[in-house]
């Protein structure tokens, strides 16, 4: 395998960071001519070096999403309690959902073919179903929710806030509030 002349590493590098900022800020559905201008290249260079719109997500998602989906993780290891911990990655993982475009496409599943980002959002859900069980075998948890509804929450709550894109952070933090206390235990 012959490795790639300089400008070629810098036109892959360049298109990695167009992708990744175009991505935070739009989504993973920004059109790709826009990546390409940010690059400085051409649409067909993009489909050249990566093979696709799927190619190019596949090649950036690990820093695009997967170090702040692996920090919410770690952050809610840390905490104290089956309430706190639970609550903690609902809330945590909606506002993630809410601040990176790109985080919310990866939790609706707009790409189910891509492998990469369908482990992530199956790492996700893994995580909360074992939170949801603990916080339910606690008994400050309703009992009656099920592992498919935490997905549907967090499917609703990408929804919502493509639907709503006017909400300030702050009205939406507030709202959160009301669903999380609905899910708690009335005993």
């Amino acid at each position: 395998m012959t490795s790639l002349r300089a400008d070629a590493r810098r036109n892959i590098e360049g298109i990695r960071r167009a992708a990744i900022d175009a991505f935070r800020a739009g989504g993973l559905t920004v059109p790709l001519d826009d990546v390409a201008r940010a690059a400085g290249v051409s649409k067909g260079t993009i489909y050249h070096r990566f093979g696709s719109r799927r190619g190019l997500i596949d090649a950036v998602v690990d820093e695009l999403v997967a170090t702040r989906i692996g920090e919410i993780i770690d952050a809610v290891e840390a905490l104290d309690g089956p309430l706190e911990r639970f609550e903690a990655y609902l809330l945590r993982t909606w506002l993630l959902q809410f601040d990176e475009p790109a985080a919310n496409d990866v939790l609706m599943r707009v790409l189910p073919d891509s492998a990469p980002l369908t482990t992530l959002f199956d790492r996700s859900c893994a995580f909360g179903r074992r939170l949801l069980a603990d916080a339910q075998a606690a008994g400050v948890v309703r009992a009656d929710i099920t592992p498919e509804d935490l997905v549907q929450l967090i499917l609703e709550r990408g929804a919502i806030i493509r639907a709503c894109d006017r909400q300030t952070r702050d009205d939406y933090r507030r709202r959160l509030d009301f669903t999380l206390r609905g899910l708690r235990s009335s005993r």
